[in-house]
């Protein structure tokens, strides 16, 4: 754990996740987790090709609502880590991709939440036509001028 103390700083990895996403072009996200659930992610790709995005959601951040996207790859050892207060999603853009998390929290059901990642004052550019996006991520609110953040 100590090559993650700098990113981690006093927290632990909770819990491990895979994810298997089946079809090129599908949407993930914006997801992220409330109050004392709130965690830092680390995330990799195993298998095939995504592109991974960081919505800053946190109050007085100099990024808000900014966005950062990356290309992640089972052929290229890149992580990628969110911190707290940023939401986090995806685009596969192949076939049958396969995602590894690290999480600092155990998923929480009463804490999961998210905004929607087709809300146009995000402008985030996802690189294919979409597919998929589940009825769940579909549904999650739009940002509206008085939200102040996380």
């Amino acid at each position: 754990m100590d090559a993650l103390s700098p990113v981690l700083g006093t927290r632990r990895i909770e819990q491990i996740n895979r994810t298997l996403t089946g079809l090129a072009g599908t949407v993930r996200g914006m997801h992220f987790q409330t109050g004392t659930a709130a965690e830092t992610k680390i995330i990799t790709c195993l298998r095939g090709r995504v592109f991974d995005v960081a919505l800053d959601l946190r109050k007085g951040s100099p990024t808000f609502l900014k966005w950062h996207g990356v290309n992640l790859s089972g052929d290229v050892p890149l992580t990628l880590v969110i911190p707290e207060g940023v939401a986090h999603g995806f685009q596969t853009l192949t076939d049958n991709c396969a995602m590894l998390y690290l999480h600092t929290a155990r998923y929480n059901a009463q804490a999961q939440s998210g905004v929607n990642a087709l809300d146009p004052s995000f402008q985030i550019h996802w690189p294919r036509a979409i597919t998929q996006m589940s009825d769940k991520d579909r549904s999650h609110p739009s940002i509206d001028s008085v939200f102040a953040g996380l």
